[in-house]
């Protein structure tokens, strides 16, 4: 003991060893700390990995339906095509004035 003091010296042999044991845990407390912040980042690291892989395989699952509509729809998409070019071009006018002269020669 340092000094003598109005306190019991096994009162302040005591503090001092807690004070010791308390030094004496930091280290340790510390690396767990740090071993617990580094598992929490990796467990979070494979949640977004795994939240990622569904969002691909949900993309992927998508473009196949979309691949497969549109292998399907080849015949379709040609004919509408076709119809669209019809539409745009002077047969439906000529149609009509035709269907109207013819009509009109008939009464």
């Amino acid at each position: 003991m340092a000094l003598p003091t109005p306190v019991n010296g096994q009162i302040t042999d005591a503090v001092t060893q807690a004070n010791v044991k308390v030094l004496g845990d930091a280290p340790a407390m510390a690396m767990g700390a740090m071993y617990q912040s580094l598992s929490h980042s990796t467990g979070i690291l494979y949640e977004n990995a795994v939240s990622s892989q569904q969002q691909l395989a949900i993309a992927a699952q998508a473009a196949t339906n979309q691949g497969v509509i549109q292998i399907y729809s080849v015949d379709t998409m040609s004919g509408a095509a076709a119809t669209a070019k019809v539409a745009q071009s002077d047969v439906p006018n000529n149609m009509l004035a035709l269907l109207s002269a013819l009509r009109a020669t008939t009464v």
